[in-house]
């Protein structure tokens, strides 16, 4: 693949995972486990036809939207402070949409929290390179560098020892 296509396919997906997040605020309001597979549906369905993406291109996006949405929702459960201390950064540095998105969807969603903490831990998983994420500060697994995302972007092999998986770090 070349760096130009590359960039066109990152620039892609970010769009669709910021246009999914729009969707899901606009949503019902109230978010159960339930309401929330079935917007991500809605959500994964409308990208199908506004884009061109193929079935694994869907199936991320809903994936790393899912994820992202669970782990925050998670977080403020256990007492976190906010999105902006989850994500590791100033909110500032979101783009308006994507700040507003996350903010809504953490604020309605009502979550059984038995049902979604044995679903989350059957389906939970840790970041990997090639997955679209939200800006932040992430740490690799494997040497514990971090690495700071400016935007919603498409997470890199770690730069200090080339590792694929990273975690979330809060400040």
């Amino acid at each position: 693949m070349s760096e130009r296509h590359d960039t066109q396919r990152e620039n892609r997906l970010r769009e669709g995972y910021e246009r999914m997040l729009a969707r899901l605020r606009e949503g019902s309001s109230e978010l159960n486990w339930e309401t929330l597979q079935r917007e991500l549906d809605d959500a994964v369905e409308f990208e199908a036809e506004l884009q061109e993406y193929t079935k694994d291109e869907l199936a991320l996006l809903r994936a790393w939207v899912e994820r992202d949405l669970v782990d925050l929702r998670r977080y403020l459960r256990e007492g976190g402070r906010s999105v902006a201390t989850w994500l590791g950064i100033d909110l500032d540095q979101l783009s308006r949409r994507v700040a507003e998105s996350l903010l809504s969807i953490a604020d309605r969603s009502v979550v059984d929290s038995v049902r979604l903490n044995e679903d989350l831990e059957a389906a939970r998983a840790d970041y990997c390179e090639g997955e679209m994420a939200v800006p932040g500060r992430m740490a690799c697994v494997h040497c514990d560098a971090e690495v700071d995302l400016e935007g919603v972007t498409l997470i890199e092999p770690c730069h200090q020892c080339g590792h694929r998986y990273f975690v979330r770090v809060s400040q």
